[in-house]
């Protein structure tokens, strides 16, 4: 299987730390939020390890589209028709403050570009104006682009423009976590496999998994693993596509890169049942999909020079599960982020880690497991 195209970058050796005997916290996966909780902790002083079962960034964490948006997976107008219009607000700006704080921890790995959620039909522009009312009467930064430029003036009549998002090399940005997680102090074990929790030598564990399975019983059930696939093409030659785009509500999205490439994935409703898996690979089908989409972006069939899927956690109501384990002392939890793990992997590693510290934020209210389990 090709491996992600974000993970070819070279990158330094993390700084060996020796641990031995038990720790204060382990955390499970070596992603953003796991990386993100480390940190946190250990700056509070506590020792902490990171079990990885492959590399850092190996994982869905670096195999995703490259995306760093502000909010959830639902819209913001269904935010606050679900959640009320306080607690939507203070979900929003939470993810707002976290693309502010990634930006000093990532360096140029984020860009902050902004991107475009783009309308494919009258029902779909109809969502985004709702969501453009109640952003702006809520006083968000929002811009209604009425018909974008370019290739994509006659495919989408309409769309939203949020200003400060950004666009991630993903696996610069999470190898960069790790090396200050390690700096500040934690350990870190790539190639560590846990098969059982009980296992863990610590007062404390945070499983940080998002859709691969994480031994959690009843909470695997709960949390879905959805798999996306993902290609890139050679650098084009002229630059289309200034930020992050996505449109259908998510199910395609792309990117072009400083150097030309368009990174692109998604269509993953060609074959749901099939792409609800936890195994990481690419189909036939979901690929010819992609490359029909890039087709259309482009004008051309630019050659194809990487493939790769990731796994990701789907909710059932679209919020992740944050926050201690019912019913098991000591075991936490930070998962299913359906698909908006960049920026909310980053605030929940670090809302875990702040409780964890004696130092529990509101904002973790919102994600309880106990409302799902």
């Amino acid at each position: 299987m090709a491996d992600s195209f974000w993970l070819e970058e070279p990158a330094e050796p993390l700084r060996a730390r020796v641990s031995e005997g038990g720790v204060d916290v382990a955390v499970v996966g070596g992603g953003v939020t796991g990386l993100a909780c480390a940190l946190t902790l250990s700056e509070g002083g506590k020792r902490v390890r990171v079990y990885e079962a492959r590399t850092i960034a190996s994982g869905a964490s670096g195999r995703s589209g490259g995306f760093a948006l502000r909010g959830g997976a639902m819209p913001y107008h269904r935010a606050r028709a679900m959640l009320g219009a306080e607690q939507a607000a203070a979900l929003w700006r939470l993810t707002e403050r976290t693309l502010d704080r990634m930006e000093k921890l990532a360096g140029d790995a984020l860009r902050r570009v902004g991107s475009l959620r783009l309308a494919v039909d009258a029902a779909e522009r109809a969502d985004l104006e709702a969501e453009h009312e109640a952003l702006r009467d809520d006083g968000f930064a929002v811009e209604w682009v009425d018909k974008p430029a370019g290739r994509l003036a006659d495919r989408y009549p309409g769309a939203l423009l949020h200003p400060r998002d950004g666009a991630l090399q993903p696996a610069r940005w999470i190898r960069r976590l790790a090396a200050a997680a390690a700096d500040a102090g934690a350990a870190i074990c790539e190639h560590e496999r846990v098969d059982s929790l009980d296992e863990l030598e610590a007062e404390k564990v945070v499983v940080a998994t998002d859709g691969y399975p994480s031994g959690l019983g009843a909470l695997d059930e709960v949390v879905r693993p959805m798999r996306g696939q993902v290609m890139a093409t050679e650098p084009l030659g002229e630059r289309l596509y200034e930020r992050p785009h996505y449109a259908r509500r998510g199910l395609d999205y792309w990117q072009q890169l400083p150097d030309g490439r368009l990174v692109v994935g998604g269509r993953r409703d060609v074959d749901l049942a099939g792409e609800s898996t936890s195994v990481e690979g690419t189909t036939p089908e979901i690929q010819t999909a992609l490359e029909a989409l890039i087709g259309e972006l482009v004008g051309a069939q630019p050659a194809i020079t990487h493939r790769w899927s990731g796994i990701f956690g789907l909710s059932p109501d679209d919020l992740p599960l944050v926050g201690p384990v019912p019913g098991q002392d000591g075991l936490w939890v930070a998962r299913g982020y359906s698909g908006h793990g960049n920026v909310l992997g980053l605030a929940c590693g670090e809302l875990v880690a702040k409780a964890i510290l004696g130092r529990r934020e509101p904002e973790l209210d919102l994600f309880d497991p106990a409302r799902l389990a």
